[in-house]
């Protein structure tokens, strides 16, 4: 038996809903063998109201991993939080050294709220570095107002125009993570190619138990495109694979609640509907 391996470059949430853990457990539900290489430590403090820490691991040790990982001959790779200029250069070096195309960027921020990027010189980095690797890329909507230099999308028109500036940024396909933040009906996805736009719809879920939900739907991607599904069945499959995740979440603790990654194999998909826009 052979199976497709997948390599998640990436911070490990020490909770096990989101960063590499959430990613390893989406590569297992999509029958490939994953693999990671770990930028950060991410903690969460039960006595300071469940706040984040993020401890970055030094350079030598992520190329260390990194040459070990892809030395196996990935079939797709996808990057997660990766914390200082340094180490998101070196994850691009190594991407395009690694011979695979099937390269997903989950250009994760560490921020300060919603409108202050804790290291601004990591967007620059992502755009210079990262975003020109990306057959696809999954920013949310913070994200995408800091890549294209739009400030936050509000709306679906403003999501399109973001949408573009990335592709023009090198990204081959984009898909904005609107989710239940956009004012809209549905929980909202906006996909672009470059040429058309569609939008991706589910129902909205009234659950704060959706830790992991991002990171969860890029692994999916990911393993898809490993899987030999074209971008769009593989985005289109994900959405699908996440929306089951956080329909089922469930509650760890009491500040935090992950998806449940394996939840479309146990109760199925939610319906998701597609209109080009």
């Amino acid at each position: 038996m052979s199976l497709k391996k997948t390599l998640t470059i990436a911070g490990t949430d020490a909770s096990g809903g989101a960063g590499l853990q959430a990613d390893l457990k989406t590569f297992q539900e999509h029958g490939t063998y994953g693999m990671c290489a770990v930028t950060v430590v991410a903690t969460m403090d039960p006595d300071n109201n469940w706040s984040h820490g993020v401890y970055t691991l030094p350079i030598d040790v992520l190329k260390a991993q990194l040459k070990t990982t892809l030395s196996t001959g990935v079939d797709a790779v996808k990057t997660g939080m990766i914390s200082t200029e340094e180490a998101i250069q070196v994850a691009g070096e190594a991407i395009a050294n690694s011979g695979t195309s099937n390269v997903v960027i989950d250009p994760v921020m560490v921020c300060k709220g919603e409108d202050e990027v804790l290291n601004p010189g990591n967007v620059e980095a992502m755009i210079k570095y990262l975003i020109p690797q990306a057959l696809v890329t999954t920013p949310n909507l913070f994200e995408a107002g800091q890549l294209a230099g739009t400030g936050t999308p509000k709306t679906i028109e403003e999501m399109k125009v973001a949408a573009q500036k990335i592709h023009e940024l090198g990204a081959k396909n984009v898909i904005i993570k609107g989710g239940k933040a956009l004012q809209h009906e549905k929980a909202i996805d906006l996909f672009s190619d470059g040429e058309k736009f569609i939008l991706l719809e589910a129902d909205k879920v009234d659950t704060t138990y959706n830790h992991g939900a991002g990171c969860t739907f890029a692994a999916a991607i990911t393993a898809n495109l490993a899987n030999g599904l074209s971008v769009k069945e593989a985005v289109f499959e994900s959405k699908a694979f996440v929306a089951a995740a956080i329909e089922h979440g469930w509650k760890l603790n009491q500040f935090v609640g992950p998806v449940m990654h394996g939840a479309k194999g146990v109760y199925g998909t939610p319906k998701i509907t597609t209109t080009e826009v």
